[in-house]
């Protein structure tokens, strides 16, 4: 290895004085642009230091000299559309279900409103249109498992079902199967028969008169002797070919083997009543709403 700094006489450049096995390297400097845009960023993240911002501290972080928080902008934003809205928010929540729909500027603002609120809590769920998915109701069709009146959908957003609060709708669909009430070949014939109820085909040899008897054994107390349910237990009308989980013998048989009892979160506390009424209103005018 040669000393640093040595000219190199083939190149005739300056080397680092550094040499393996014949081959040196070679004392190439840096554009001085490059180390000049390099040193400008350097102070340029130190001014941003100092402005914004940056530094996390133990239960809190620096502020900037311009005290900028994105997240405070956000929020007098907000606030400043609260206020903007204040007053015919004040008069959402003082009407009536029945006096929004009747007076055109409440309508308007509650589906407005309302809208919004269902695209921010209840798509994800119901699908942006309302339309639903396996396990979470159309909210566009004309069944409802807990009522579609005004009052009934307010109900049902307020509380949820099986949320855990006090006032939920409460009630769950017994997992025949599992419990050792049913067996396989009796769920499957019931499931057959459900089937009918809603005019779908059946399995070739099922057993109509075995499928009414397991039915009316078992299911009459829930969905009526008729299959036609009972929203005061959330329980579907077997007869709308509208299925929650599927209609096919499959899903049918899962459905009656392990039973369902699918949670809807209480909103009340969540969103203040005026936000409720409109959301209301809102799910109520998607088309389904009696």
């Amino acid at each position: 290895m040669t000393e640093h700094g040595d000219l190199d006489h083939v190149s005739g450049r300056t080397t680092t004085g550094h040499e393996w096995d014949g081959i040196k390297e070679l004392n190439t400097p840096l554009p001085r642009w490059w180390l000049t845009t390099f040193y400008l960023t350097i102070l340029w993240a130190v001014g941003y230091w100092i402005v914004y911002p940056a530094w996390p501290l133990l239960w809190s972080h620096t502020t900037g000299i311009w005290n900028y928080s994105t997240r405070a902008e956000v929020a007098a934003e907000l606030a400043n559309l609260e206020k903007i809205r204040g007053d015919k928010m004040v008069a959402l929540g003082n009407a009536s279900l029945e006096e929004i729909e009747k007076n055109p500027a409440l309508l308007a603002l509650a589906r407005a409103r309302g809208k919004t609120v269902f695209g921010d809590n209840c798509a994800p769920c119901h699908g942006s249109g309302g339309a639903g998915a396996k396990g979470y109701p159309n909210l566009n069709d004309d069944e409802w498992l807990w009522g579609g009146s005004l009052d009934q959908i307010m109900q049902t957003i307020q509380f949820g079902a099986r949320s855990g609060h006090p006032k939920a709708h409460e009630s769950a669909m017994l997992a025949f199967g599992k419990e050792g009430v049913l067996k396989k070949d009796q769920i499957v014939t019931v499931a057959n028969y459900v089937r009918s109820l809603s005019g779908l085909p059946t399995a070739a040899g099922y057993d109509a008169a075995a499928g009414a008897k397991i039915f009316a054994e078992n299911c009459t107390s829930c969905h009526g002797d008729n299959g036609k349910g009972n929203q005061e237990l959330g329980a579907p009308d077997l007869t709308d070919k509208i299925w929650l989980y599927g209609s096919d013998e499959a899903s049918l048989v899962e459905t009656i083997n392990s039973g369902r009892a699918g949670v809807m979160p209480a909103w009340v506390g969540r969103l203040d009543p005026s936000t409720i009424k409109a959301l209301t209103v809102y799910v109520h005018s998607l088309g389904g709403g009696k």
